[in-house]
C-alpha cells in the first residue's frame, strides 16, 4: 500500500470534498446512500456502486491516516 503514501494529502482532501460529497444539493450522495444502507433499502446494484464510488476518496483518506498514525 505504499502507493497510497505517495499521494499528496491535498489531492486526497480535494477528492473527498468534490467526488466524496458530490452532488452538494439537495444532499450529498454519500449521505443518501449511507442512510439507505442503515435503513436496509440499499438493494439496487447501481446504488451499491454509487455508494462505493462516492466512499472511495474517504476510504483512501482513512487508510492514509491510519498508515500515518501507526
Amino acid at each position: 500500500m505504499s502507493w497510497i503514501d505517495q499521494w499528496p494529502w491535498t489531492l486526497v482532501i480535494l477528492a473527498c470534498l468534490t467526488l466524496g460529497l458530490a452532488p452538494f444539493l439537495p444532499e450529498p450522495h454519500i449521505v443518501e446512500k449511507l442512510r439507505m444502507l442503515a435503513q436496509g433499502t440499499l438493494h439496487k446494484p447501481l446504488d451499491i456502486f454509487d455508494l462505493l464510488f462516492h466512499a472511495l476518496p474517504w476510504i483512501i483518506a482513512l487508510i492514509k491516516l491510519a498508515r500515518l498514525v501507526s
